[in-house]
């Protein structure tokens, strides 16, 4: 159930979010025991940081890429819409 030794390329965010979705999905198994629920937690938890870390990173280069007339580079925060 864990993830596999790290490489040198992280999975994609993508996949980190599908397998985040599968574990949220088993633990609300009511019939799961405690040992494997403790073990989907903790491996929940190291994705959910992983996919923030992630999330993080991609809003910095949206960031990086923004220009204002004249070519200069100017950071402006990342506004995602709200649905």
């Amino acid at each position: 159930m864990s993830q596999p030794a790290k490489s040198d390329k992280p999975e994609p965010f993508e996949k980190n979010l599908a397998r985040l979705d599968a574990i949220v999905h088993q633990l609300e198994d009511t019939e799961l025991p405690l040992d494997k629920a403790l073990v989907l937690y903790e491996e929940g938890m190291k994705l959910s940081d992983f996919c923030h870390k992630q999330l993080e990173e991609a809003e910095g280069r949206v960031e990086i890429m923004t220009k204002k007339a004249g070519g200069k580079m100017v950071a402006e925060p990342f506004e995602a819409e709200e649905s």
